[in-house]
């Protein structure tokens, strides 16, 4: 009888490592674990299928036999070099051709999908926009209040409020009186993942399919893609040095308009008080909400802060965005709205069931920031920075280029736009492969323009967003002088 039970778990322990072996060399083979990938130790691996060690070690011993795999003692197996070839792989092929059916939404994002605008390879000097330099970052204030979060002993251990902690909560609020004039309860404010976060509640609580949407043209487009995924559709509305052209609102029936009051975004221009006012009797007439986007507020120039729609009328009908990505990180995906009263209850059960809530203790170290002041040195500090790289690239810019370039929205935030008037637009994608050869990033304007409004066009000239945050005056003067040499290269043909 023990003969017969020995002979039987080794033919099961045969079969599961067969099975074993067929499910790694697939994705081996398929590059899940790429070139020299390391694979997990039979140990572990056995631990998670629940097989012994030794079936696990019989599928080693035979990927490494036929040469899909390293093995050396002590140490985990590792992902042949010679394996990953130029072809298509076996397990590749051998996916199913059936496509599972998408939304419409879903359809169109196939279709035309957000572009994350990361240049190929590493460009010497990368002028995207929402960059930040990691020297500006506060690395010691940081350091110091996340791990007074972490190791201070909790309470207790369980989910906390969807809306965000309220010692964070707490601290913003103030923060808002004394930055932006912005007043309000604590309980208006919800914690979000970004700022991005806040935009994807706003489109699941205030809009239905078939609704309309008002839209800056040109504008931020991931808000334009959030507002669509509920089936809702833009209008937009052109944009001029002053900001969105409030007196084309007449007429326009929408549940919603998406706005950059204090730095349009890309042109770049500031809503004036008459405009502002104009908007928000619009959203009262049709019962709509006013999405106002401050991503950018806490850096101006040459101007004066404009108090933000929320603190013109009590923000009955506006709900203002707030974000840390600009002045902290872009990584660090914590950002927070202030939402009327009457909206409260909904946005915080739309928060809980999106993602229980934020990881509290990035909330923990930002509110101990602002309590103690070390957040507003920061800011004060990384405003002075970012002073000093707008003015080198407008020196730069005049310098290389003189009245052959008209630059806008450079009074605030951490862009500006340059023109070159003398550039057709159709040049536009051989500048951006010139600049790129060169080891320059740069990124036209012409995307974000609205396709489907009748009566303007994309622009007939070359327009660059270019961002400066992330990089040093020496990079600067550098990116402007290889720019210089691809326009004039272009021209050249």
């Amino acid at each position: 009888m023990g003969q017969i039970k020995s002979a039987l778990r080794r033919q099961t322990e045969g079969i599961g490592a067969r099975r074993i072996y067929e499910d790694l060399r697939d994705q081996i083979l398929a590059r899940t674990y790429g070139t020299h990938g390391v694979l997990p130790s039979s140990r572990s691996l056995a631990g998670e299928l629940g097989v012994s060690r030794s079936t696990v070690t019989v599928a080693y011993e035979q990927l490494a036999a036929e040469g899909f795999i390293e093995v050396r003692h002590g140490a985990r197996p590792r992902v042949a070099k010679s394996v990953v070839g130029g072809s298509k792989s076996r397990a590749v092929d051998a996916l199913p051709t059936h496509v599972v059916p998408l939304s419409e939404f879903g359809k169109r994002l196939r279709k035309d999908p957000p572009k994350w605008t990361a240049p190929s390879g590493h460009p010497a000097v990368n002028f995207r926009y929402g960059d930040l330099s990691p020297a500006d970052f506060p690395v010691l204030a940081w350091k110091k209040a996340i791990i007074a979060a972490v190791t201070r002993r909790p309470a207790r251990l369980a989910y906390d409020d969807p809306s965000g902690a309220l010692r964070l909560r707490t601290a913003l609020q103030g923060f808002l009186w004394r930055s932006r004039s912005v007043r309000c309860s604590v309980d208006q404010i919800v914690v979000v993942n970004g700022s991005q976060q806040g935009l994807d509640l706003c489109a699941r609580l205030l809009l239905d399919a078939g609704d309309r949407f008002v839209m800056e043209d040109p504008g931020y487009l991931m808000a334009s893609h959030t507002f669509s995924s509920t089936g809702a559709a833009p209008v937009p509305v052109p944009v001029d040095r002053d900001g969105l052209q409030t007196a084309r609102l007449a007429g326009i029936d929408a549940r919603l308009a998406y706005v950059t009051p204090s730095h349009q975004y890309p042109l770049g221009g500031v809503l004036p008080i008459a405009r502002r006012h104009e908007l928000l009797a619009w959203a009262r007439q049709r019962d709509a909400c006013v999405i106002e986007d401050d991503y950018d507020s806490e850096y101006r120039y040459d101007t004066k802060p404009v108090p933000p729609l929320h603190a013109l009328e009590g923000g009955h009908n506006v709900v203002y965005l707030g974000t840390v990505s600009k002045t902290l990180s872009p990584t660090m995906r914590i950002g927070y709205m202030v939402v009327p009263l009457a909206l409260v209850s909904a946005f915080a059960a739309a928060k809980q069931i999106m993602d229980r809530h934020t990881p509290l203790a990035e909330q923990e170290a930002l509110a101990s920031m602002l309590e103690s002041g070390a957040y507003d040195s920061h800011m004060r500090r990384v405003r002075r920075r970012n002073a000093e790289r707008r003015q080198t690239l407008l020196d730069m810019l005049r310098r290389r280029f003189g009245d052959r370039v008209r630059i806008e929205g450079a009074a605030a935030g951490l862009h500006l736009v340059a023109w070159f008037d003398d550039l057709p637009q159709r040049s536009e994608e051989a500048l951006v492969r010139t600049a790129r050869s060169k080891g320059v990033g740069i990124y036209p304007i012409s995307a974000l323009f609205d396709r489907r409004r009748q009566g303007r066009a994309r622009p007939d000239a070359v327009g660059l967003i270019m961002g400066y945050s992330a990089l040093e005056t020496r990079q600067i003067d550098k990116g402007c002088r290889l720019l210089a040499a691809a326009i004039d290269e272009i021209r050249e043909q």
